[in-house]
């Protein structure tokens, strides 16, 4: 099977997660009215009289938004987790090592603590706020590793980006003991989570993942050729330091924006490009879209997990993917010491 067709075949299996995303909760919903529903909404097709208004504003108004957002966050993060495991040179590698979340969590912080908002943006203050934080970060940790080596090797990266990351949360840690009143809601942010999402975070989230997308995409031959070491690379022509840079700003405008709408949301961005890995091979060109498609489905079906388990009540989507995510990162850890050994 050629990997187009397992993409394509994806693709399918991803759009009936969606759907099934949408139908399913806390008031069941036919799977085939759900698809009614978003045809009458989007191709103004003529719509059964049988199915009732109240499903029709609970799919287009509260669920598909929701699945939909769920379904983009995901994949962001998964494909900035492919970007970074193949930089990095280390399986273990995520954007999260790099400030991002650190950041980000830190910008919303303030704002929670503040109750700064901007004119004419409102409620979007506090993503926009963490969005710009986080980028910031990332942006240092870059500069930092550029100047300390100019070739920005995997170690000086990592290394950077833990020192940074551990240097904000500690920062954040003595806001929230001091501002004990609004821990809670830092906390709650934190925990990551789709609940109470409209199209208009959707919408402000699509410029994001077009202009990261785009920028991976166009370097996918750099990054299959960096996989096999910097001296190789460098003989093929690569600048590895000006390629990792690019990649890395990329990868914080994926990350962040998605930090910054919908809180911290870990191991997505470990889990998903692995799965890719071992479905489709290493080469980029085929992984990025693989990778987007298995973490926007693993996205939405722990966001329906989260939502559905305790129901009425909710569970943040952070806790879900890292019950699942702890024991994935351990076993791929421990396979690479038996290997080694």
């Amino acid at each position: 099977m050629t990997n187009s067709r397992r993409i394509t075949i994806g693709a399918v299996i991803s759009l009936l997660i969606i759907a099934a995303g949408a139908s399913l909760g806390s008031s069941g919903i036919n799977p085939a009215e759900t698809v009614a529903v978003i045809l009458h909404k989007v191709f103004n097709l003529p719509l059964n009289g049988k199915i009732d208004a109240r499903n029709v504003s609970i799919v287009w108004l509260l669920r598909l938004p929701r699945v939909l957002l769920a379904f983009i966050a995901g994949g962001c993060l998964a494909m900035s987790g492919a970007v970074c495991q193949s930089i990095l040179l280390n399986p273990l590698a995520s954007p999260y090592i790099l400030g991002v979340s650190s950041g980000a969590s830190l910008g919303a912080g303030i704002i929670i603590i503040s109750g700064f908002t901007i004119p004419f943006i409102g409620g979007f203050t506090l993503p926009l706020t963490g969005f710009a934080f986080g980028l910031a970060t990332v942006l240092i940790v870059a500069v930092f590793s550029s100047a300390i080596d100019r070739s920005m090797s995997n170690n000086t990266i990592i290394l950077c980006g833990m020192v940074f990351s551990l240097f904000l949360n500690a920062l954040l840690t003595t806001l929230s003991a001091i501002f004990s009143d609004d821990l809670r809601r830092i906390m709650i942010w934190q925990m990551g989570s789709f609940a109470m999402r409209g199209w208009s975070h959707v919408r402000l989230l699509i410029p994001f993942f077009v202009i990261g997308t785009a920028g991976i995409m166009r370097y996918t031959k750099e990054m299959d050729i960096l996989t096999f070491g910097d001296e190789q690379a460098k003989s093929a022509g690569v600048e590895t330091g000006a390629v990792r840079r690019k990649l890395l700003v990329f990868c914080a405008v994926l990350t962040g924006s998605v930090v910054a709408l919908c809180g911290v949301i870990g191991f997505v961005d470990l889990i998903a490009p692995h799965a890719a890995r071992k479905i489709i091979g290493s080469r980029h060109k085929h992984l990025i879209p693989l990778s987007f498609i298995l973490g926007g489905s693993l996205s939405v079906l722990t966001d329906l997990v989260a939502r559905t388990v305790i129901s009425p009540s909710e569970l943040p989507v952070g806790a879900i993917t890292a019950l699942i995510g702890a024991p994935f990162f351990a076993w791929i850890y421990f396979r690479k010491v038996k290997v080694k050994m």
